[in-house]
């Protein structure tokens, strides 16, 4: 293997046959259904979660953080595999403890090069900043050097989605009973950001089609360098992503604009029913 390898976790919504594909070894989170607990993305695909997630009187799902023995399992098996240096981008420390289980992992392995990245965001937020690590990588850029960029680049990276309510959020603990119900007020579809690892509203639009053309807009912003549209197994997302592709100022290509389905470390807390994306803004 040589050189450095990526680590991230599975908040980070990459689809396994894209971390593969870019030699990102993911961490899977746990979700629970009641006393059913699966580790995402390993015993629980993003399909079969929203299929328990949308069944009637299904319990409501509950995550937990990657554990430091499967940080420190990854870690060892990748150092084995002849890595050189690690560096790990990771969900949020403010809205998971993963990133604390990653740096338990790493002072458990003295003596090894380990640079632990706190993504500041979620989802793709995680996600793209860990295929920018993982191209530079494979340029034969250094751990440290990779670190640094990824740190800095947490600045460009925005996410917005369209939700159809704040109640999951409010029960999966990402934001206060009162916020929801200021959310709720009017029957207004919020959109929620994350910034600075904090989950706030962006905005509060009256109907589902005027909040998402409002997503569209506070994406593109300004110019895009890659993006990732998020939904929850939505038919209208290829037009959701066609209308991204055709606003981003000065253009982009759309080899560049994945389209990932939130998955089971995520899913929880937006619930069915929204769309949105991430952006890593140019600079």
């Amino acid at each position: 293997m040589g050189g450095v390898a990526i680590v991230t976790d599975s908040a980070a919504d990459l689809a396994p046959t894209t971390a593969a594909a870019a030699g990102i070894r993911v961490v899977p989170l746990e979700v629970a259904f009641g006393t059913e607990r699966f580790r995402a993305g390993v015993d629980l695909t993003t399909e079969e979660f929203w299929k328990r997630m949308v069944a009637p009187d299904a319990p409501f799902p509950t995550t937990a953080a990657a554990s430091p023995g499967e940080f420190r399992a990854a870690f060892e098996e990748l150092f084995g595999s002849g890595a050189e240096a690690i560096v790990c981008v990771d969900v949020a420390d403010t809205l998971s403890g993963t990133i604390k289980s990653a740096a338990i992992a790493r002072d458990l392995l003295p003596g090894r090069e380990i640079h632990i990245v706190d993504s500041r965001s979620a989802s793709m937020g995680v996600g793209l900043l860990a295929l920018l690590g993982a191209e530079m990588a494979a340029a034969g850029r250094s751990a440290a050097e990779i670190a640094e960029t990824l740190d800095r680049r947490t600045a460009d990276t925005d996410l917005y989605v369209a939700v159809d309510t704040l109640e999951y959020l409010r029960k999966g603990g990402r934001i206060s009973g009162a916020q929801a119900a200021i959310g709720g007020l009017l029957s207004m579809k919020p959109i929620i950001t994350v910034r600075d690892g904090h989950v706030v509203q962006a905005d509060r639009i009256r109907t589902r089609s005027k909040a998402r053309e409002r997503c569209l807009e506070l994406l593109t912003a300004t110019p895009v360098e890659r993006a990732a549209i998020l939904h929850a197994m939505d038919p209208e997302v290829e037009a959701f992503r066609a209308a991204f592709i055709a606003r981003v100022p000065g253009g982009i290509d759309p080899a560049l604009v994945s389209i990932e389905p939130v998955g089971p470390s995520v899913g929880p807390h937006l619930g069915p029913g929204f769309v949105g994306g991430v952006v890593l803004r140019a600079h």
